[in-house]
């Protein structure tokens, strides 16, 4: 319990308002909440929220301690009050979440809170499954990440060991990063490698692709398969044998076939199918995911995303109905569809 003495500067102010300044951690909705159950008293009493305060006046807080901390990266989850998370697979180790597109995995220059490890780090604090007060460093990680506008399933460890030994899989190209996503064009071969050099300029936020090694250049090598061409798109599968800032987009722009939508590497396409697309154009996937120390597995068929797996035509379904919404409304696009790994640990 932690105790506030009105002063005459203070007094005026709403109850909520003056307690929501100084506990900026605390979220909204969770102060409502706790002035309902009287967790909040103003001169040993319940008080309604929006009371003025009086100088003089004894403020008493029954409230944890966490959340008269000084905000900053590592306690912002704080302020999350109901997680938003589609979690498609959990255990005592892990958590396989499918990332929505149009969020961040990690702070950013445009967001600070509304990020998935913190939606991440809230629903296990909530569990009462995790605690910073408990731990010397650790906090619950992200093992893989994807773009903001990119949806797909991500893995984050709820423990030390666990993130450890994901990451090590990874290292060891143990975990398959499989990516679907539609094309302009039908790429010529219909299968192969996608092989260079990726140097990206900071400022621009851009990725450039060099065919030949480059001082500051990385090795980027893509796997790409067509399933199906339907007049100017095609629906490609892309493997992952580097892990590299927009490396899909950059490589299959590279061959000339870009990410529907792709308005940064998507200059040359007709003007039509450059404009963002309004809505995503998204494939669920359906593929099984070994888990577990002890060798378990998820029951035969049963998809990493619930509703299962559509079909290529599907697909081009949703892609003509973006594009066709596009032309009226322009958004930001979406365009790597789905990551889904396999795992054995």
């Amino acid at each position: 319990m932690r105790e506030f003495t009105i002063g005459k500067n203070d007094a005026g102010q709403r109850l909520d308002r003056f307690v929501a300044k100084n506990l900026p951690l605390l979220p909204p909705a969770l102060l409502q909440k706790y002035i309902r159950l009287k967790r909040i008293k103003v001169n040993g009493k319940g008080s309604k929220r929006d009371v003025r305060l009086e100088t003089g006046d004894i403020l008493q807080l029954y409230i944890n301690d966490e959340f008269f901390d000084k905000p900053n990266e590592e306690n912002l989850f704080l302020t999350v009050f109901k997680p938003q998370l589609n979690i498609v697979y959990e255990d005592e180790n892990l958590l396989l979440v499918d990332k929505r597109p149009g969020m961040s995995v990690h702070a950013d220059e445009t967001e600070k809170v509304n990020t998935l490890i913190n939606h991440i780090q809230a629903y296990l604090y909530q569990k009462k499954e995790w605690n910073p007060k408990w731990e010397n460093a650790f906090a619950p990680a992200l093992c893989n990440r994807i773009d903001r506008n990119t949806g797909g399933i991500v893995i984050a460890a709820k423990n030390a060991e666990t993130l450890r030994i994901i990451n090590e899989k990874i290292k060891n190209h143990e975990v398959e990063k499989s990516y679907l996503c539609i094309t302009v064009g039908r790429p010529k071969p219909v299968e192969g490698k996608i092989a260079g050099f990726l140097l990206k300029d900071e400022a621009k936020k851009q990725v450039a692709f060099y065919r030949r090694p480059i001082p500051g250049g990385k090795t980027a090598v893509t796997l790409y398969r067509t399933l199906e061409t339907r007049g100017p798109l095609s629906l490609v599968e892309c493997r992952l044998l580097t892990g590299r800032t927009h490396q899909i987009r950059v490589s299959m722009a590279e061959i000339g076939c870009p990410l529907l939508g792709d308005g940064k590497y998507g200059r040359g396409c007709e003007p039509p199918l450059r404009r963002d697309p309004a809505g995503p154009v998204f494939l669920p996937a359906g593929l099984p995911f070994p888990h577990g120390r002890r060798g378990a597995e998820l029951p035969a068929g049963q998809g990493l995303h619930r509703g299962g797996c559509a079909l290529p035509g599907q697909v081009f379904s949703r892609a003509g109905n973006s594009l066709k919404n596009s032309r009226k409304t322009p958004a930001k696009s979406l365009i790597l569809l789905d990551f889904s790994p396999h795992i054995g640990y």
